[in-house]
């Protein structure tokens, strides 16, 4: 597990992929030193997801919000994000409704007692490029590791991730 991803170092990857109920799924992980409460507000309270990576919009109860990719840009698209499952503080799934294809996306925070466990994960479609996929993960989630230490997410540099990152995913999946 990395959290030193300071401006300029390079992170090694955390990712694997495993099938999961017959699909394939990146799964990739990071401990926290916070109980599981805390870090589900971090991964689902709008405002301090937008610390790290989007907000949403709307009201959860419709089983629809809009997430906004605010750390992409400020004039980028919302999603519409259909809530599958939402089990607090253990476990979240969700689809967006990407256009070009919607990704399931899913995380489960596993109690440790004085740390929580984050295992995320995406089911990867037919022919989607986890060349870039994986690196972006690593990414955001670094992000929320910086912010969880009090630290401002713009210290994680996009460069040590893609194209970094990218030979490593592509293997990964190669041999998978």
């Amino acid at each position: 597990m990395t959290d030193s991803t300071e401006k300029n170092a390079r992170p090694a990857i955390t990712g694997t992929v495993t099938d999961i109920d017959g699909h394939p799924n990146l799964v990739l992980t990071r401990a926290f030193p916070l109980h599981a409460p805390e870090l589900w507000r971090e991964l689902t309270d709008s405002a301090r997801l937008e610390r790290w990576i989007g907000r949403w919009e709307g009201d959860p109860k419709t089983g629809r919000v809009a997430f906004f990719m605010t750390a992409e840009g400020e004039d980028v698209p919302p999603e519409e994000y259909t809530i599958l499952e939402c089990d607090p503080p253990r476990r979240f799934a969700g689809d967006t409704s990407a256009a070009t294809g919607s990704w399931h996306l899913w995380f489960e925070l596993v109690d440790k007692g004085e740390a929580t466990l984050l295992v995320f994960g995406q089911r990867l479609n037919p022919g989607e490029d986890v060349g870039s996929i994986g690196p972006g993960w690593e990414y955001y989630l670094d992000r929320l590791v910086a912010v969880t230490k009090g630290r401002d997410a713009s210290t994680i540099a996009w460069e040590a991730y893609f194209p970094a990152m990218q030979p490593a995913y592509q293997t990964l999946v190669a041999a998978g």
